[in-house]
């Protein structure tokens, strides 16, 4: 969709929006990922499994969804900081919800035990060495997400986009955007984190992934400490730049865009706080020549969550 008013606001030609917020019955884009790799990963499993994740929310819900739908149940861990709402959420969707508290590489590292379970299947979506497959299935899923927005900007008359603001927790979203654009060099991509959660900027900075310790943040999908391996050389060999957002500038951002008739979540409204400190401002006009956006540029922000998916912007 198009967002005038941000053109507008920082002088580019086009602001577009890829709204995931209502993603194959889930407010959020991780149904893409958790959908495709399930299917892949019970193909040759005889009789009911359980699938297991760790998660923030969304990811969650989606492999309980996806579980329950291709006949098999979930564990989905949870560490500290997932509101209320999103862990009864996952319940409702017939999971059994293992709150472990902690960070999220804490519950990743309880999942991956558990999933090593006889009968259980481990379907998370950052990789490690000796885990690398599944997390790749998923990322394949998320790059549905990049190959949809082409579509329709062509239909809008676009052939292309010049800068991508993708959110970024583990990094599996932002390989798919990495994947998708940098071949042709046909846009700039900018990773998006919390600041509380911010592991891109130091990882590029030491030349290898660096573990960082996450504090509390309304963007709980974000609050990940650690880059899934898979991304890692994409994001060191092709990231435009990386961006850290307030949870006070993702409000803010979230309530514009419902303004303009797009429900985001925090995370959701985070491309856009991110656009915003690069491209108006204080050395805005380094920062918009360093990525080569002028007035005639397109901007797309990824609308990764919608309201229901963290009601923390109502």
């Amino acid at each position: 969709m198009d967002l005038p008013d941000l053109a507008a606001e920082w002088n580019v030609g086009r602001v577009v929006a890829k709204d995931e917020s209502t993603r194959l019955g889930l407010p959020a884009f991780k149904a893409l990922g958790a959908s495709w790799a399930i299917h892949r990963a019970v193909k040759d499993v005889t009789g009911p499994a359980t699938i297991v994740t760790a998660t923030d929310g969304n990811h969650g819900r989606a492999v309980a969804r996806f579980a329950r739908e291709l006949g098999h149940s979930a564990l989905i861990v949870i560490p500290d900081g997932v509101h209320p709402s999103a862990v009864q959420a996952i319940r409702d969707e017939g999971a059994e919800v293992r709150e472990v508290g902690g960070s999220y590489d804490h519950a990743v590292a309880i999942a991956a035990e558990a999933g090593s379970a006889p009968g259980c299947v481990l379907v998370q979506d950052t990789a490690w060495p000796g885990y690398e497959e599944i997390p790749g299935w998923i990322v394949e899923g998320y790059a549905t997400l990049f190959a949809e927005a082409d579509e329709q900007l062509a239909e809008l008359g676009r052939s292309g986009v010049d800068l991508v603001l993708v959110p970024t927790g583990v990094g599996s979203l932002l390989q798919a955007a990495l994947a998708h654009y940098h071949p042709y060099g046909d846009a700039r991509v900018v990773s998006v984190e919390p600041e509380e959660a911010a592991c891109v900027a130091p990882s590029l900075a030491a030349g290898e992934p660096v573990t960082v310790e996450t504090g509390s943040t309304i963007m709980s999908g974000l609050n990940c400490g650690t880059l899934s391996m898979l991304a890692w050389p994409l994001i060191r060999d092709g990231l435009d730049g990386a961006v850290t957002v307030s949870d006070a500038d993702v409000l803010a951002a979230a309530r514009d865009l419902a303004a303009m008739g797009v429900g985001a979540g925090p995370c959701g409204g985070s491309g856009v706080a991110a656009a915003r400190h690069i491209l108006v401002g204080s050395g805005s006009d380094e920062r918009r020549a360093n990525l080569g956006i002028d007035s005639s540029s397109t901007v797309l922000v990824v609308i990764t969550e919608g309201v229901e998916a963290n009601p923390l912007t109502r």
